[in-house]
């Protein structure tokens, strides 16, 4: 493997002592004292994008964080504001740009959005890195986006899983024949059937796990064996609704700390769930790797007329040292909305635990004590299996 960088073949002590030395940077950054090690970072608070909004709300614009060289601004839906920049790899986009095979040989078609939302710029600036060149073509507009494709010779695409799909297919339908051979997708699922469409075609595709806010987070190697988390972050799978990491292979939410001084975000909650996957990658890459998208961690439903959150089930738990895990369940039972606390314990007061849900989620429900163990290993703690249709 001929790697973008040494960082991503670090010995696993190499990555954590230069991780540690550039977390406490961020740290005195955002005016906290440093830490002795990586896993003191599970002991500073989580930052929650609605955390953010409202921060933003009373300083505007990124709410009273250290931002320097700023170039852009961004905006997403909330609305919240983002910072961009236009250093080398800013997002750090690159690394999974070159890891999909796209260089200095290539043209990429970047049909990532780029009005307000900083997708679009994501792209180019981490296209900008390896060396390709770009047709900035954004959304819509299919037929000139065919044209352009044909005209220029576009070899790599950049955009949504499916949009590529829709490009391809106008193309066959003017009877023209498109160059492009490699894609690198993301903000959207990338479904085996897809990928196996364009490998049919001709065309390798791969995918990254990247956010507004965040940048790259993790990506595929040609391997396709998880996703590899980015050297220029830190992530932590918690337990929903808390700042908890939960054991490795366990399904939990999805918290990222950049390391870049420019926008340094401390233990920022990505309201996603993933799993940590054991082993490194047979591409030589030696960061561990995640499942990638898992679902949503915010599973706050509505039971009785009342919000049932994350947080509450993480506080009903946290009372008894018995309690492994729990896992709200909301049914309908006639016409009327019932509730289930499913407790995984080996020796459990089911009375007691009663009186602690009543306490913490303020709404009375049946407890089912299941073996330690039992309960999916799918990250909800929240789970509706009432039926709207």
């Amino acid at each position: 493997m001929t790697g973008y960088d040494t960082l991503e073949t670090r010995s696993a002590d190499e990555r954590a002592a230069d991780q540690l030395k550039a977390l406490n940077a961020q740290l005195a950054l955002n005016g906290r004292d440093p830490v002795a090690s990586l896993g003191d970072l599970a002991k500073l608070p989580v930052l929650r994008k609605s955390d953010l909004v409202a921060a933003q709300k009373a300083k505007p614009p990124f709410g009273g964080l250290p931002v320097s060289n700023l170039a852009h601004v961004f905006q997403s839906p909330g609305p919240i504001y983002e910072p961009g920049g236009v250093g080398h790899d800013w997002w750090r986009v690159g690394r999974f740009l070159h890891a999909a095979g796209i260089g200095r040989d290539d043209i990429v078609q970047n049909c990532f959005g780029y009005h307000l939302t900083p997708a679009g710029m994501i792209f180019e600036n981490g296209a900008r890195a390896v060396g390709a060149a770009v047709l900035p073509a954004g959304t819509g507009q299919t037929d000139l986006q065919v044209r352009a494709a044909v005209d220029i010779g576009t070899t790599a695409y950049a955009g949504t899983p499916d949009y590529l799909k829709v490009i391809l297919d106008r193309a066959e339908e003017m009877g023209e024949r498109l160059k492009i051979a490699k894609a690198a997708v993301g903000g959207g699922a990338l479904f085996p059937s897809l990928r196996a469409e364009y490998a049919d075609r001709g065309i390798a595709c791969l995918q990254c796990y990247a956010t507004a806010d965040l940048g790259n987070i993790a990506y595929e190697s040609a391997a396709m064996e998880g996703m590899i988390v980015d050297e220029g972050v830190i992530v932590e799978i918690v337990r929903p609704g808390t700042g908890d990491p939960v054991p490795e292979g366990e399904v939990g939410e999805v918290l990222v700390t950049t390391l870049n001084p420019d926008y340094p975000l401390i233990r920022f909650a990505t309201g996603d769930l993933s799993a940590v996957m054991p082993g490194a990658s047979p591409c030589g890459r030696t960061n561990f790797r995640i499942k990638g998208w898992m679902g949503r961690a915010d599973q706050t439903t509505k039971i009785k007329g009342m919000f049932v959150r994350p947080e509450q089930v993480a506080e009903f738990v946290a009372r008894h040292a018995e309690i492994a895990r729990a896992r709200v369940v909301a049914t309908r039972e006639g016409e009327m909305d019932a509730m289930t606390v499913m407790v995984e314990t080996e020796a459990g007061d089911a009375a007691a635990f009663e009186k602690s849900v009543i306490d913490t989620l303020k709404l009375r429900g049946r407890i089912q004590l299941v073996p330690r163990g039992s309960l999916p290993n799918d990250g909800k703690v929240i789970e509706d299996q009432r039926q709207y249709e």
